[in-house]
């Protein structure tokens, strides 16, 4: 089962939770405001196989989980495309603008599950 931490500048993500977990991964929401600057702390307690951030510039939570633990990463993403490209790159957190929808969490955890055998 893929572990997925999902951080959201604004407290969201739980669409993209709902899709995870159709996808058969567990879901973890991180709460409150500015949640996508805690994504690598969060990932870390966790032991997750991988982070998705949610912010306007699409990058700030996941470029922290990088610098503070190395997490492979990608950031700036606007599309569910770029985000499986990313999968299929060996990135393990990943950076989109605000895009709260299942179908994305679902595409992401079948690439990743895909890729690792999970």
């Amino acid at each position: 089962m893929v572990k997925v931490v999902i951080a959201d500048r604004m407290g969201k993500g739980q669409k993209v939770a709902a899709g995870v977990e159709q996808a058969g991964g567990e879901a973890i929401v991180v709460p409150g405001m500015g949640a996508d600057m805690r994504l690598g702390d969060v990932m870390q307690q966790e032991n997750a196989d991988m982070g998705l951030s949610f912010c306007g510039s699409g990058g700030a939570g996941a470029l922290t989980a990088s610098t503070k633990y190395g997490y492979p990463e990608r950031h700036g993403m606007r599309s569910i495309q770029e985000g499986l490209t990313a999968i299929a790159d060996g990135k393990t957190v990943l950076g989109f603008g605000f895009m709260d929808k299942p179908e994305l969490g679902q595409k992401l955890t079948e690439a990743f599950a895909k890729k690792y055998n999970k």
